[in-house]
């Protein structure tokens, strides 16, 4: 069916009187925008779907939420009664509509003989996926748009490991949900009767316990060992880490930590900080603001579905630096390891999981300490997902992180969290607090003991169908035509995953190694509008890594910007 026929059908299908109806009405004049919503079907990315609310196969609402579950119950039926018994969990984040997808999913479910777990209100990603492990469930799924902005929304989905479904998994369910007229096919019981038939079950607030207890168990040091006094400061960016984070660091019995009042409470509209992404510093206003009323010297903040973590550290002159997603790491890293060894817990085959687009301090950093580092695709279902099939080779595991502040701690929990990356955090901190140090130390001093690393990872936002377009001949143009030399150092290896490289299955990534001990990476997002770039270097002097990696930044930046 084209583009235009999709429109029509939509515009004869729906209800006069659905809002969605009416913003068909409003574009029926407007060709571009036709063809924006219409050309396409929201598919699974690096993490679920995802896209922006409205009217249209390429956005999300109550009828493509609907195809993807009647689909996926399809999908699920396909594996018998047993597994159609265990059920599935799902979970929310605060924005707008989640909700209520989360309750017409699970009407989808039930109406399929699907057995639907919810929760009585928002829950952090991670603790869905802990979920899925505690009930034993087939599936998970969480709405969700993470760190977008408030114009999305969007559709995780897990499998009975605890990980975001692999690539093979929804490729086969979206075969499934391709397969599902969305006006006639999906089946769907009212949710309140559901509920009272016991055919949607309400978890109790007894399981968010279970769950801290699950991370509360990762401390390496506790008591006397931690300054308790240090001041800090969290923010959850009104979505939904405020009642977890809280809990856990009364648990932990932190006396002086503070949360930025005004981004306490759940906003789908985000007001307080226009794009949620605590990976962006701007999402640390407020923080920094508060940060200097208290003195705090470690600023942290989750994302709306409290996955994703990040950190700002004040330096010896008083002023807060936002750390990447890689010093974050390289600061997690040291402290278990360190922890381990000094706890004589080490293990004699253990093993850390870091994306391929990450820094390789932390590898060098892992194997000073007998650690073994691998490396998966981007996203969590990846790194996560060699968990088993490391374990089974006699790994244990420690740590998984990737650059764009995600860390996944809790062996238990099979996605990245934010709750218990920001235990481990504060607890360093109150760790080496009580040594006389401070977090921004310990970090100059990893760089002095491993290396000046520098880390860079910009990206370029291009919306829409134009914009997907000139992604696609950026990464065509690379490949086709590979630079042999950059900002004056010689390209000494490419790897190209496209069809996959050693034990990296296939994945649209171009990694580039110079001959002065700098790299740097391409591929476009799975999730977002974007092509995503990576440099790394080592050099002689922090000042000397930053300054070099700039200048491969720009040689890069001007070969890609070139491309019409």
């Amino acid at each position: 069916m084209h583009t235009l026929e999709r429109y029509q059908r939509w515009c004869k299908e729906l209800d006069r009187n659905d809002p969605l109806y009416e913003e068909l009405m409003q574009i029926r004049d407007d060709d571009n925008e036709i063809e924006e919503r219409f050309h396409k079907y929201v598919e699974f990315g690096t993490a679920g779907l995802r896209g922006k609310l409205g009217a249209g196969t390429n956005r999300m609402n109550v009828y493509m939420v609907g195809k993807a579950t009647q689909g996926i119950a399809d999908y699920i039926k396909e594996y018998g009664e047993e597994a159609m018994q265990r059920g599935v969990v799902i979970a929310h984040d605060p924005r707008h509509f989640s909700k209520e997808f989360s309750q017409l999913a699970a009407s989808v479910f039930a109406a399929n003989g699907i057995k639907a777990y919810v929760f009585e209100d928002l829950r952090p990603t991670p603790q869905l996926a802990f979920m899925v492990r505690q009930l034993k469930t087939i599936a998970g799924i969480n709405i969700t748009a993470s760190h977008n902005p408030k114009e999305y929304n969007g559709y995780k989905a897990y499998w009975e490991d605890g990980c975001q479904v692999s690539s093979a998994i929804a490729d086969s369910m979206m075969d499934h949900i391709h397969a599902v007229d969305m006006f006639s096919q999906v089946r769907k019981l009212n949710f309140d009767t559901a509920v009272a038939d016991g055919k949607i079950i309400v978890l109790p607030e007894s399981w968010d316990r279970v769950y801290l207890d699950a991370i509360e168990k990762l401390a390496i040091h506790s008591g006397d060992e931690l300054d308790l006094d240090i001041p800090v400061v969290y923010t959850p960016l009104n979505g939904c880490g405020a009642v977890p984070f809280a809990q856990m660091m009364k648990d932990r019995g932190f006396r002086n930590w503070h949360m930025v009042e005004e981004q306490r409470y759940p906003d789908p509209d985000f007001t307080t900080v226009g794009y949620p992404n605590p990976e962006d510093p701007k999402a640390f206003r407020m923080s920094e603001e508060l940060g200097r009323k208290v003195g705090a010297e470690l600023l942290m903040a989750t994302d709306p579905d409290s996955d994703r973590f990040a950190i700002e550290l004040r330096d010896e002159s008083g002023n807060y630096i936002p750390l990447n997603g890689n010093q974050t790491g390289y600061l997690l890293v040291n402290y278990i390891l360190e922890g381990h060894k000094d706890a004589g817990t080490l293990p004699e085959k253990g093993m850390m999981i870091k994306s391929i687009v990450t820094s390789t301090m932390s590898t060098v950093m892992a194997n000073a300490y007998g650690v073994e580092m691998f490396e998966a695709l981007t996203g969590f279902k990846n790194i996560c997902g060699r968990i088993p099939e490391l374990e089974a080779k006699g790994y244990q595991y420690l740590f998984g992180y990737e650059e764009s502040v995600g860390y996944a701690v809790c062996p238990e929990i099979r996605d990245k969290d934010g709750i218990s990356a920001g235990m481990l955090v504060a607890e360093a901190a109150a760790y080496y607090k009580k040594q006389g140090k401070s977090l921004w130390q310990v970090l100059q001093e990893l760089y002095e003991k491993y290396g000046f690393y520098a880390e860079d990872e910009p990206n370029l936002v291009l919306d829409g169908i134009a914009g997907a377009n000139r992604i696609k001949r950026m990464m065509a143009h690379v490949r086709e035509n590979p630079p042999q030399e950059i900002a004056g150092s010689k390209v000494i290896k490419l790897i190209d995953y496209i069809n996959g490289y050693e034990d990296i299955p296939a994945s649209n990534v171009l990694r580039f190694y110079l001959d002065n001990d700098s790299w740097f990476a391409v591929r476009p997002s799975g999730t977002e509008p974007k092509i995503k770039f990576y440099f790394y270097t080592r050099q002689e002097s922090r000042e000397k890594a930053l300054a070099v990696n700039a200048e491969i930044r720009k040689a890069v930046m001007d070969i890609i910007n070139a491309v019409e």
